[in-house]
């Protein structure tokens, strides 16, 4: 179980990455109401993401923040991309993250995008299979995240040296 983090102790930075109307119909006419979906991240590694439900916009984004700030995350990086390559899946949305070398960029797009700069990751290769759901690719990006592993979590999981992992990325890390 991740420990949980303070967001009074970060300065967090909120974005919008999506809002969404809903309208239903009743007897006496339609109510609309508005889904708001809702990234805060401190750029050094911290990021959150919620949603917020309400009659009017402002409150579903007070609402959005208030649930980010909730589920903040410290994901783990190697300078300033990701230490591993990761795939998952959330409902029909499937996320690819690879580590990229300095100088690439985040080349992402749609809410995975929103999440990887606000956490402060700099270098990263993704890629988004099956629905594009902003929604669904956001959950699945943040399961991506905290998912990842450490280098020397890894080794010590397997009770190796960090030199005896067969990956050429992860050997790497210590002389960097």
């Amino acid at each position: 179980m991740p420990t949980k983090i303070d967001p009074n102790s970060l300065t967090l930075e909120e974005r919008i990455v999506s809002t969404n109307k809903c309208q239903k119909t009743h007897k006496g006419g339609r109510t609309l109401s508005w889904s708001a979906l809702i990234v805060v991240g401190d750029g050094e590694g911290h990021v959150g993401v919620g949603l917020g439900k309400a009659r009017a916009i402002p409150e579903a984004i007070r609402k959005g923040v208030e649930a980010a700030k909730r589920n903040l995350v410290k994901i783990p990086m190697t300078g300033g991309t990701i230490p591993h390559p990761i795939t998952v899946d959330f409902g029909a949305s499937k996320v690819i993250l690879r580590p990229a070398s300095p100088g690439t960029g985040v080349v992402a797009g749609g809410s995975v995008r929103h999440i990887l700069e606000a956490a402060g990751v700099h270098d990263v290769l993704s890629k988004s299979l099956g629905s594009n759901n902003p929604i669904n690719t956001a959950w699945a990006t943040m399961k991506a995240l905290e998912q990842l592993r450490q280098p020397e979590q890894i080794a010590s999981a397997r009770g190796k040296n960090l030199a005896d992992l067969p990956f050429r990325s992860f050997a790497d890390v210590e002389e960097h």
